[in-house]
């Protein structure tokens, strides 16, 4: 049955990283199905991008979603972290991506891996919490669907275009780390060559699904240690 509708916050609007467009939204609208949630419950208190560095340069990804109520064609298409943390084995579908580049992201994404999840379009947009792949890309069901907000009458059955995967829930920040506080860094390491000088975030601000460095994973979790600068 569908569960609440997980908003992509995709795209972010010309005029910053939390403006809404059109560059790949997303929104949740039915929990996982079948295998998708047969990962265990892990919440580990910490991780580590440098464990995995040998795997490929985007093993870490970074995926926005609205926290807030809004309508898109009569469908609150709202999804937070904690409407995640709510789902059945706290794993959802990350549907609703309508954006070339940002499904690839999603095409490229291999079980386990870790994203952020970010909550945009929103009066405090940041970082909320870690989730991980549990099911790699399949056919995105919202574009066949005529009553979604995403359907797409170009997309086909037989050679669907769109796509989406599995996530689910992993921790909470140890403080909500938020898209002012990331900008702050990243305009220093632009100075400093520091590990945000070239975050996706802001360089490709309209991508609702943004691959990060290992060296970009790690320092956003060292800031949940540290005091808001």
């Amino acid at each position: 049955m569908p569960k609440p509708r997980k908003r992509l916050a995709g795209a972010a609007g010309p005029a910053g990283p939390d403006n809404k467009g059109p560059a790949g939204k997303r929104t949740k609208t039915k929990n996982p199905v079948g295998a998708s949630a047969t990962m265990g419950n892990s919440s580990p208190e910490k991780t580590s991008a440098s464990k995995n560095c040998g795997k490929n340069l985007s093993s870490y990804w970074l995926m926005k979603s609205e926290p807030e109520s809004r309508l898109e064609k009569g469908v609150d298409v709202k999804f937070s972290i904690e409407d995640l943390q709510a789902q059945p084995k706290q794993t959802a579908c990350w549907d609703g991506v309508r954006n070339y580049q940002a499904r690839n992201f999603l095409r490229a994404m291999q079980l386990e891996q870790e994203a952020f999840f970010y909550h945009s379009n929103c009066k405090e947009p940041g970082i909320a919490g870690l989730v991980k792949i549990v099911k790699e890309a399949y056919p995105d069901h919202t574009q066949f669907e005529k009553n979604s907000p995403h359907y797409d009458p170009s997309s086909k059955e037989d050679n669907p275009k769109w796509s989406m995967v599995d996530v689910q829930f992993v921790r909470m920040m140890k403080r909500y780390i938020t898209l002012a506080e990331l900008k702050t860094h990243y305009q220093a390491h632009k100075t400093t060559g520091g590990p945000l000088k070239n975050m996706a975030l802001f360089t490709r601000q309209r991508l609702s699904i943004q691959p990060l460095t290992p060296e970009e994973f790690d320092f956003i979790l060292s800031l949940e240690e540290k005091e808001p600068s």
